[in-house]
């Protein structure tokens, strides 16, 4: 039984959701192709039920923590599409104040803690997060991000035991897109059902239907309320796809066009729309009025990032230490 309902307005929310992820990934897209982005970019096209379906699960307190494919989360987390461009851009006005780039976004006031660029790392952090909040006594969750990849890393499976061990408050959530990098799951592992590796610490993990932010919804929402009721984490194996590269520069031979297109069958911003239409909620004239809106949206924050200054250059040196005041020591 879902704690959060799925109404009309999920479903209206969750379609300006999607529908601003997929126009800013495309326009990052073409940006990086003008080469005014530079770097690596890696874009969230085709994955954006996954985000979607675990914001209206959450609340605005609940953090999260991701990889290096993070413009979606913080985005719709709250973020500032003006902050997220410039970031791209490497811009001072950035999230990031310019010096993190398409891999480290970062939203303190939104409770987004990274975009991290090592396979695997951004795990017990959220882990650690989670923690902090179980010690501050309060009932705030951490989703935790990492792709099909990351699972093989041994800093994964100890974030797991401990978590399950001190029941910490968190989601562990992959997204799992088939591919890391180029390399499917098949190739890499002898398990491909993924969740399955939660069954060796006894944490609940199931499967869940990526392409649907119903089936996310449901599942993730069931997940936080155990954390949020002290009963510690779980895995969800977020099965997905993407219809890009990895990052641009991914040529894409290890996947089938017909493979591609089967999934885009699957759009999840089109089935959304579908509901709503079928529903009766809105006409043609809404969704016209709701695109040239996010069109408004993304052309906005092209013309903030190309009019932010570069950062100055003693700000290299700032950020590089914090003074040991930290904020999670009980008095």
């Amino acid at each position: 039984m879902s704690s959060v309902a799925i109404t009309k307005d999920t479903y209206l929310n969750w379609y300006e959701i999607m529908l601003l992820l997929r126009r800013f990934e495309e326009k990052a897209g073409q940006l990086y192709g003008q080469q005014k982005i530079r770097g690596f970019c890696h874009l969230y096209i085709g994955q954006e039920a996954v985000i979607a379906g675990t914001i209206s699960a959450t609340t605005k307190s609940d953090s999260m923590i991701t990889a290096y494919r993070d413009h979606a989360h913080p985005l719709a987390k709250g973020m500032s599409p003006n902050a997220a461009m410039a970031e791209l851009y490497g811009k001072a006005t950035g999230c990031s104040k310019g010096k993190g780039g398409s891999m480290h976004f970062f939203d303190k006031e939104n409770k987004f803690f990274g975009g991290h660029g090592i396979v695997g790392g951004q795990v017990p952090l959220g882990a650690g997060i989670a923690f902090a909040e179980q010690y501050l006594g309060t009932k705030n969750v951490n989703v935790c991000y990492m792709g099909d990849g990351a699972v093989r890393q041994g800093a994964v499976h100890e974030t797991f035991n401990l978590a399950m061990l001190w029941k910490i408050p968190v989601v562990f959530v992959c997204e799992n897109n088939g591919y890391a990098m180029g390399t499917s799951v098949a190739r890499s592992s002898n398990i491909t059902d993924i969740y399955k590796l939660g069954l060796g610490f006894d944490m609940p993990c199931q499967p869940v239907d990526g392409m649907d932010p119903v089936a996310v919804h449901t599942a993730m929402d069931e997940a936080v309320q155990r954390a949020r009721n002290g009963d510690g984490p779980t895995f969800l194996e977020i099965r997905t796809y993407r219809y890009k590269g990895h990052s641009m520069s991914d040529p894409q031979k290890y996947r089938s066009k017909e493979e591609v297109e089967e999934y885009k069958a699957k759009d999840p911003i089109e089935i959304v729309k579908k509901h709503i239409t079928e529903q009766g909620w809105k006409d043609e004239a809404w969704f016209d009025e709701m695109a040239a809106k996010v069109k408004a949206q993304v052309e906005e924050a092209v013309k903030f990032a190309e009019e932010s200054p570069y950062p100055a250059a003693e700000e290299l040196f700032n950020d590089v230490y914090t003074d040991a005041n930290y904020p999670f020591v009980k008095d």
